[in-house]
């Protein structure tokens, strides 16, 4: 795997991988987009991977599309990167397996929606959020307008997309964006820490419950909860699911195998 913009390491059962344009805030232009697809599959198909983090070198998370890219473009040429390719977002959601972001600064535009792309959201003081595409005559186009109204409600989304303000970290977490800010110094602590702590789950067990709150976000209420049903008694297949439960009555940490 061969990657020009973006930094993958696997280490100790986790993929870390790093949106590597710093001279640019991590700007992401189509070769970033394909080489964060790359990264995501590599860390999607190695079952030595547990956990993803995301993060941004530099001193920004991504600030979003390189807009160089924009001034020549039509309909066509948006709807067919739309529909005749995959988009790392969509695959982020897909992938059955949590992804931690740890945001260092900017997550703004295509940034700011990949941070809601992933599972939890560890973020620095200095991070800031928005969606500022509406001043420069556009509207989110990786999940903005459908994903974010669902983590912060109609009417706090409809102000962020309509002024294009940014937000805190301190006020994303206030919303719901972000599960916990921290010091910058104590970013890459804080994140290790929930890699840590996810790690002492059973990796199988983790895919199950991404699939089921994602569900929540597809499916009417009454379809919800029976796919709740039929992830949960799917469970009772596992090898984990016996480990866990002989653990508890035996009173001893359980050794899981992702099985």
């Amino acid at each position: 795997m061969e990657l020009k913009t973006v930094l993958y390491e696997k280490k100790d059962n986790v993929a870390w991988i790093t949106m590597n344009r710093p001279d640019v805030l991590n700007a992401q232009n189509a070769q970033l987009r394909n080489d964060m697809l790359a990264a995501l599959d590599e860390a999607r198909l190695d079952d030595e991977v547990y956990i993803i983090v995301l993060g941004g070198a530099g001193r920004a998370f991504s600030a979003g599309a390189d807009i160089s890219e924009w001034p020549k473009m039509f309909p066509m040429d948006t709807l067919k990167d739309f529909y005749g390719n995959r988009r790392f977002y969509e695959l982020m959601r897909a992938i059955p397996k949590p992804i931690i972001a740890m945001v260092n600064g900017y997550a703004l535009g295509g940034g700011c929606e990949a941070v809601m792309a992933c599972d939890i959201v560890i973020a620095s003081e200095k991070a800031k959020f928005g969606q500022p595409e509406v001043k420069i005559g556009i509207i989110p186009g990786g999940g903005g307008t459908q994903i974010l109204p669902r983590l912060i409600g109609e009417k706090r989304a409809k102000e962020l997309v309509m002024t294009g303000d940014f937000i805190t970290a301190q006020e994303a977490w206030q919303m719901g964006l972000v599960n916990k800010v921290v010091p910058p110094e104590k970013l890459l602590e804080a994140t290790q820490e929930m890699v840590a702590k996810l790690k002492t789950q059973s990796p199988v067990t983790l895919k199950f419950c991404k699939l089921a709150v994602n569900k929540s976000l597809q499916l009417p209420l009454d379809e919800g909860l029976k796919a709740e049903q039929d992830i949960f008694a799917l469970c009772f297949s596992t090898e984990d699911q016996k480990e866990g439960a002989k653990a508890f009555l035996e009173k001893r940490t359980p050794k899981y195998k992702g099985k």
